[in-house]
């Protein structure tokens, strides 16, 4: 979509939805002004504008090869996508006549590219299941690891919400995509073939940046590390995910007492109760919702701050559950947990109270109570 206008403002889809719906919770604005903004939000077709799951996966498709160069950002209402997919359409039958498949393009060089791009650009931690799910259908044998090996050290370039201030238009007018692989250099495989029939180097060969507010040097990133953090611990065996770049720095080494929500239901039902027992160095805690819990694993990881907390200017506290986020989300929340709880995780264990320590780093990380 087209960026939203409210009050003056550029505002971006679900980032802004979040951080205006704390507002209205904490009493600093009202539904009315949260019924305009939402309104000015969502102005034209297409999908949301902030780096959320949608953009990330459309930048992903483009990382991979699958789709043409400029692919990831066009605005849904440019001409230049109509333009875009005209060509496309004559390509894929050019691909047929060439017997270009995709098995010749979705390689291992190719998820590896598409892993640091997600870095580069703060992408959602839905993509880690999405580019697993797609390796696993076309052989390529990928794991959870090889997200931390290979995307952790990346740095964050990509100066858009919910991680920076810019949105997708910004974006695409910065130079889009092939920018920021171009700045990538030698941590693309820059031989993987593409589906126009070059590699993923000569595409982007002599890209440039137009707004380095945008899109960031790699001499000054957005953060030194954007790639998606694997978690390991006592409460996740078998990993957790977190997105540093979306985090608050000062929470990615803390202690804290557990406040327990048990459902989702249980979730909505407490936690604007102001006798709720919570403060802001308490690290929340949501159980059974993921893939077979909730059933379905519902973007719901990120879990509202109580208003007790908002009242106090608090913006974020350390989150922890077996759901999923959307990518517009953020904030220090660590998701994914596995084993879940409704399948005999640790999660399943914790109770009110308990100390909870989480250190998200480079280091070996420690994650439990």
């Amino acid at each position: 979509m087209l960026n939203g206008k409210f009050q003056g403002q550029d505002i971006g889809s679900g980032t802004d939805v979040w951080r205006f719906s704390e507002d209205v919770r904490r009493g600093v604005m009202s539904e009315c002004d949260f019924l305009d903004a939402e309104g000015c939000m969502n102005r034209s077709n297409g999908h949301c504008m902030t780096m959320g799951t949608a953009s990330t996966m459309a930048s992903v498709v483009e990382a991979l090869g699958m789709g043409l160069p400029t692919n990831a950002a066009i605005p849904a209402v440019d001409a230049r996508r109509y333009a875009l997919a005209h060509m496309a359409g004559q390509r894929i039958v050019e691909m047929v006549h060439e017997d270009l498949r995709m098995s010749q393009i979705l390689t291992r060089a190719a998820f590896e590219n598409a892993i640091r791009v997600v870095g580069a650009i703060g992408g959602s931690t839905n993509a880690v299941i999405h580019l697993l799910a797609i390796a696993g259908r076309i052989g390529v044998d990928l794991t959870l690891d090889d997200w931390d090996r290979l995307g952790r050290g990346v740095p964050c370039l990509v100066n858009l919400m919910p991680s920076g201030k810019y949105l997708m238009e910004d974006f695409f007018y910065a130079g889009g995509l092939p920018a920021v692989i171009e700045d990538l250099g030698e941590l693309i495989n820059r031989d993987a073939l593409t589906v126009n029939g070059k590699t993923i180097g000569e595409n982007v060969a002599g890209a440039r940046c137009f707004n380095r507010d945008v899109i960031k040097p790699t001499s000054d990133p957005l953060t030194k590390e954007g790639g998606l953090a694997v978690l390991r611990g006592n409460l996740c065996p078998n990993g957790a995910v977190i997105k540093p770049s979306a985090a608050t720095p000062e929470l990615m080494k803390h202690r804290g007492r557990a406040v327990v929500f048990e459902t989702i239901e249980d979730f909505h039902a407490r936690i604007d109760d102001p006798n709720l027992d919570v403060d802001e160095t308490c690290v929340m805690v949501l159980k059974n919702c993921g893939p077979r819990g909730y059933p379905g694993m519902p973007e719901v990881g990120n879990m509202p701050l109580p208003p007790k907390v908002l009242k106090r200017g608090i913006t974020d506290m350390v989150r922890i559950s077996d759901a999923r986020m959307s990518g517009t989300a953020y904030g220090t929340a660590v998701l994914h947990v596995s084993p879940e709880a409704a399948a005999g995780g640790v999660l399943a264990l914790v109770e009110n109270g308990d100390q909870h320590r989480t250190r998200c780093c480079r280091a070996p990380t420690a994650f439990g109570c």
